[in-house]
């Protein structure tokens, strides 16, 4: 085999689940088109990839370290290239500041991928570019589960957040591709799917060949047809657009996961409204307890910001009541931090001090220990039904419940990919320990 035909590919992907989809994408593309494989050594690569990501803390500062540390240490010929979010709003300022990086794209152009490795100085950052019917290659990297973009960009105008302006306007992608998709990842293996939107259940309302609308639930309902398929997730909804028939649809489907993420972000409508969510404290508070009411196993995760300019204590306050109320399962926290190209910046008069911002954050945190703590014991004793899907040291194998919570018990890799029935007999805050019940 020729040198030219055993490239090394090694990608660092940063940020969100739809962010290691896209990776999954690049990574396909390089292997149908270009003859890449991959590789965990970054060292020995013939092409670096950093898939970035705009909405954790200092993400450009993150970047251009990372990227540094690559140029110091990767082989005289290897090439580097900035993907993602950051790459789209930060585009040929990328390569003024650290020339030695090859080409940019951005998030909305992963399918370019392979039009664009081998053009030293490529910039493709078009957040209008649409590529909601491409026919990505087959990745093949997971045995058990699979994950399937359902939609590119966001329609959204949440004040705090980047993404509009870096993945572009919402398009859905033709149900009939999802659904091929995701029967394709059957056939190879897959018996867990994550169907994956910024806002997946504002699906079916714009398609790009102006078909007709349709809405997630008939998503929901054409996937679960698909034979092989036993488990059903999806990330990330929006409270906003979580009416009755989708309510009901989570209840009855037996494939779809009873683990749901609620960004709730502020429990003060003030914020909320300031905010751009589109819905109230009280309204939130309302499908949530009907959600809880009707599904008594879910398990209801959210996003939190605290110290979102102008929250005063009583907005604050607010927030901790609904986390009192609502018991999240898992809150992924965080303090607010400007970004650029977000409404938010205009309030910049508003932030508020930065030790009242953190003191809060740890409020926050603390609450929902002892709210975890208590999820997570509930469990010993109660039997439950697992997908095992990886070895751990110590003779251990871990999998994940029907609503997401991890197990791990004592087992060989002939427990992989099954369902098997675990009696729960120890709990941490974030993982339970088990049995296997023969």
């Amino acid at each position: 085999m020729s040198k030219e035909e055993n490239k090394k590919l090694f990608i660092e992907t940063l940020g969100c689940q739809m962010n290691d989809t896209d990776s999954q994408h690049i990574i396909a593309e390089l292997k149908e088109h270009k003859n890449y494989s991959t590789t965990n050594n970054m060292e020995e690569a013939d092409l670096i990839i950093i898939n970035t990501c705009s909405v954790r803390e200092k993400p450009v500062q993150k970047l251009f370290s990372e990227i540094g540390q690559f140029n110091k240490k990767k082989k005289d010929t290897a090439k580097i290239g900035v993907c993602g979010c950051t790459a789209s709003h930060l585009g040929e300022d990328i390569m003024k500041r650290a020339p030695y990086v090859d080409f940019v794209l951005g998030a909305r152009n992963i399918s370019k991928i392979k039009d664009i490795v081998d053009k030293k100085g490529a910039v493709e950052i078009d957040i209008d570019y649409d590529d909601s019917t491409y026919q990505f290659a087959q990745s093949g990297t997971s045995l058990y589960k699979t994950s399937v973009n359902i939609s590119i960009g966001c329609d959204k105008e949440c004040t705090y957040c980047i993404v509009p302006a870096t993945r572009g306007e919402e398009i859905s992608i033709p149900l009939e591709m999802i659904v091929q998709q995701v029967a394709k990842d059957v056939a190879n293996g897959a018996v867990e799917v994550t169907l994956l939107g910024q806002n997946v259940n504002s699906y079916g309302r714009r398609f790009s060949d102006g078909r007709e609308k349709t809405s997630f639930t008939k998503l929901l309902q054409e996937v679960s047809k698909i034979d092989g398929l036993e488990r059903i997730r999806f990330s990330s909804p929006h409270p906003l657009h979580m009416d009755d028939e989708f309510i009901e649809e989570l209840v009855k489907n037996p494939k779809i996961s009873k683990c749901i993420h609620m960004p709730l972000q502020s429990g003060s409508t003030s914020i909320l409204k300031d905010m751009k969510r589109g819905y109230s404290k009280e309204g939130f508070l309302k499908r949530a307890k009907k959600i809880r009411d009707l599904i008594p196993e879910v398990r209801i995760t959210t996003d939190i910001i605290v110290a979102f300019p102008g929250e005063t204590q009583e907005d604050f306050e607010d927030t901790i009541d609904v986390i009192n109320q609502v018991k999240f399962d898992q809150i992924f926290n965080f303090k607010y931090s400007p970004r650029p190209n977000t409404q938010a910046l205009e309030l910049e008069e508003k932030e508020i001090a930065d030790n009242i911002g953190s003191a809060r954050l740890t409020e926050v945190i603390e609450l929902h220990k002892l709210h975890q703590s208590e999820h997570m014991e509930s469990n010993i004793g109660k039997t439950v039904n697992v997908l095992f899907e990886s070895l751990k040291p110590n003779g251990e194998v871990s999998g994940f419940t029907d609503n997401y919570v991890q197990v791990f018990v004592k087992g060989s890799d002939e427990l992989l990919g099954r369902f098997i029935d675990v009696k729960i007999t120890g709990a941490s805050r974030t993982s339970l320990k088990g049995e296997v019940i023969n």
